[in-house]
């Protein structure tokens, strides 16, 4: 198969390592009455604004189960919407207080960036997607292909790992925005676009005919997407990570925003922990005993956040997959609330 030649576009980000950026977050955040979370500047289903210029999403769910748990309310928190480049930076300078963007976790930057992950609130793998009139129906065939790519990411090494150890070559269209990498792919600058799986998802469905579009079969990575923290206040980590687990762990025991006032009547000590009615849960966090009960009722449970924003209830209608429970199939895994 021929396909078309393509000049690189911008310029890779280049990574250096930096030292962690240690400071009071939980007390400065507690202080000004608010969470400042970054969010990816538009993605549907993960963090996007509507209309109205409210935004929404399961990385934006993150945030305000955040602000419930800190502030016994959902609304106090703002967002700040961060590029790929600009994501890491914003985190060690302190303009924002916790990244809450579909971030994959790595070893270099657990270790050289002075942050730190959280947790997985989506487990993810990349992807390539082409037109169907290209008539392509794996990767494999897609040797010599010029591809859409974001720089500063994994998903760029990802994909040269990819190809170099099929023995296929390809040349990458580095585009610093996803909007504009997917108005390259539109346009035929490039034969196919990359991203996680995800991501192809839902940008697929805010192009005029998604059937034209086909996501192929080959999962080039292991993407666990989480929040992020600055190394050096293990108070504000602990914050964060429990937020998470609170929320999967709700769900386990079918705690959800409608019947959790009911649920507080269960004889089952779990859900009498998660919900504040016994034990001092909230103690080692430094917050009120209802910090679980106020993220369920303002937020819902983990199953609740993926159903409206990507699952069934959303236009993306993504299937749980790895993102299920353990005790379904998947990976999510909460933490005892004891």
């Amino acid at each position: 198969m021929k396909f078309k030649t393509a000049l690189v576009i911008g310029a890779s980000l280049f990574c250096m390592s930096v030292g962690a950026h240690a400071g009071e977050t939980f007390d400065a955040v507690k202080k000004k009455g608010f969470v400042q979370c970054g969010v990816h500047t538009g993605l549907p289903g993960f963090s996007i604004a509507d209309s109205r210029g409210e935004w929404n999403g399961v990385d934006v769910d993150i945030c305000r189960a955040i602000a419930a748990m800190v502030f016994g309310d959902a609304s106090k928190y703002k967002v700040t919407s961060v590029t790929t480049q600009q994501r890491f930076t914003a985190l060690q300078s302190g303009e924002i207080d916790v990244l809450t963007r579909n971030t994959t976790a790595t070893l270099t930057r657990d270790t050289t960036l002075g942050l730190m992950s959280t947790g997985i609130n989506y487990y993810d793998s990349q992807g390539i997607m082409v037109k169907k009139e290209l008539g392509v129906n794996s990767a494999k065939e897609l040797d010599n292909a010029t591809i859409c790519v974001q720089p500063g990411t994994t998903t760029e090494l990802n994909l040269a790992d990819w190809f170099r150890s099929n023995g296929l070559t390809f040349t990458p269209v580095v585009i610093n925005s996803p909007d504009e990498a997917m108005r390259s792919y539109e346009a035929g600058r490039c034969d196919a676009f990359t991203t996680d799986k995800s991501g192809l998802a839902t940008v697929r469905t805010t192009l005029p005919n998604p059937d034209d579009h086909v996501i192929l079969p080959e999962d080039f990575s292991k993407e666990p997407l989480g929040p992020m923290v600055r190394q050096g206040d293990d108070e504000w980590f602990m914050v964060v990570r429990w937020a998470l687990n609170a929320m999967i762990e709700a769900e386990e025991y079918g705690i959800t925003s409608k019947n959790l006032d009911e649920m507080t009547k269960s004889e089952n000590p779990n859900i009498q922990r998660i919900l504040g009615v016994t034990g001092e849960m909230g103690k080692g966090l430094g917050l009120d005993n209802k910090w679980a009960y106020n993220i369920i009722k303002q937020v819902g449970n983990y199953g609740e956040s993926f159903d409206r924003n990507i699952g069934a209830s959303s236009p993306m209608k993504l299937e749980r997959g790895l993102n299920a429970l353990w005790k379904d199939g998947g990976l999510m895994y909460g933490w005892p609330i004891r």
